[in-house]
């Protein structure tokens, strides 16, 4: 759990700095470094996306995922959670929740936090998460210079699943085999993608109801790879 500890710090750090820059920043630097990272964001999605071994299990993944997740309404329960925090925490900021929702996916669905978490709960060192931490520090200060607070409480989702990632790699390691990794990864690509298009303003993207794509991806693999 060391790469996830280390990982949470440098969010909180970095997020803590960009929201003391938050007001000292004009609105043009804040708009051109989003547009970076919505760059960025889409050249790892399609990265990621390349990985997969079978396109038809990804496109039955996220399609069959995002029936799943729209009908849960994960979106509109994630987006409430965010408004009740925001209102306990008596927050003012009305990008609360999106920037909640957006560093969680960027922080989250990344080829570097599935592969780092089975590296380190594999018994390995945690190179790759270490690697991590440094990238997410600095976007979580860009992140947070733009959307505010809801980019630094994102750290608590982060340590669930990056760190459940961990556990369940030492507990699943012979079954979580590479094939199956890779399918989870390039459906995790997919995701951000569409997070990519939804910071640029090209087209907004349901990406959290998209979620159980992931898990849908694990079973397709098991079952045909």
């Amino acid at each position: 759990m060391l790469g996830t500890l280390v990982n949470v710090g440098t969010v909180m750090l970095g997020s803590s700095l960009g929201l003391l820059l938050h007001t000292r920043l004009p609105r043009k630097l804040i708009v051109i470094v989003f547009q970076v990272i919505g760059l960025f964001t889409l050249f790892l999605g399609f990265s990621m996306a390349l990985k997969t071994a079978n396109f038809l299990i990804m496109i039955f993944s996220g399609a069959i995922g995002a029936v799943i997740g729209e009908l849960c309404q994960i979106e509109r329960g994630i987006n409430r959670l965010g408004e009740n925090i925001k209102r306990r925490l008596k927050s003012d900021n009305d990008k609360f929740a999106e920037g909640l929702v957006t560093a969680f996916l960027l922080f989250c669905m990344g080829s570097m936090t599935i592969l780092g978490a089975f590296e380190e709960g594999l018994g390995g060192k945690p190179n790759l998460l270490l690697a991590k931490s440094l990238l997410d520090g600095f976007s979580s200060m860009a992140l947070a210079a733009g959307l505010g607070v809801g980019v630094l409480l994102a750290v608590v989702p982060l340590l669930i699943y990056q760190g459940g990632l961990t556990l369940l790699a030492g507990l699943l390691g012979d079954i979580l085999t590479t094939p199956i990794v890779n399918e989870m990864t390039a459906v995790g690509g997919l995701l951000l993608i569409g997070l990519g298009l939804t910071i640029l303003e090209i087209k907004i993207v349901k990406v959290v109801n998209m979620l159980p794509s992931l898990v849908v991806a694990i079973i397709l693999a098991g079952i045909f790879l």
